[in-house]
């Protein structure tokens, strides 16, 4: 197996190696151009970002400055905002939704390390070989997802759509769709129900008025 297919099959691989490292050069110097230009330069910006995401879907944007390891294995949906400092370290396949949107320093990553230091430090083969070595578990979250500031989405986790992850959580675990969740760790609180619906609260309406489908 290549080293990025043992990625993908869960398997052990070392982060080290060259075919592995020239992927992850080639996404970090992108994100660095990137993260080197205006707001205002466009056409400069969409061009790169569509270079760095495996997909990146129409209407899409990353406010910057961004941090991807991989990028090619991000898949990004439609309609997607990111705020400052958003950073994927998707080793493994990371998905995102349509319509989602994360606050500043939103972190996603999938790398998994030994427990025991000096498995971590590094592993021998049957042939005497030594390699550094890690793994990884993929992410998946789900379509209309709204993350707060400083949200950390761990290794494995699955999150449903048309959750609200409340700011400074650290998801460890699978999170059901519509779902209010919160804390470190991350902890389902509630399930949204119609009862949220912005038409309850005229206060906040202002000079428009608006209309409910519901």
């Amino acid at each position: 197996m290549k080293e990025e297919e043992k990625i993908f099959a869960g398997k052990f691989f070392c982060p080290g190696h060259p075919d592995l490292k020239a992927i992850k050069l080639r996404c970090h110097n992108l994100c660095s151009a990137y993260n080197a230009t205006l707001e205002d330069e466009t056409e400069k910006r969409n061009a790169i970002v569509h270079q760095i995401f495996g997909d990146f879907g129409e209407g899409s944007f990353v406010q910057g400055p961004i941090q991807i390891h991989y990028g090619t294995h991000t898949h990004i949906g439609k309609s997607f905002f990111g705020n400052f400092n958003l950073t994927i370290q998707d080793d493994a396949p990371v998905t995102i939704g349509d319509r989602c949107n994360f606050g500043p320093n939103v972190t996603i990553v999938t790398p998994m390390h030994p427990i025991i230091a000096e498995e971590r430090r590094v592993l021998k083969t049957k042939d005497g070989r030594e390699i550094r070595v890690c793994y990884a578990k993929p992410v998946t979250i789900g379509n209309d997802c709204w993350f707060g500031a400083n949200v950390v989405v761990c290794p494995g986790v699955t999150i449903g759509d048309n959750c609200v992850i409340g700011a400074g959580s650290v998801v460890t675990k699978d999170i059901p769709s519509n779902s209010v969740a919160v804390g470190n760790p991350c902890r389902v609180q509630r399930t949204i129900t119609e009862a949220d619906s912005m038409k309850y609260h005229p206060e906040r309406f202002g000079e428009d008025e608006f209309v409910f489908d519901k």
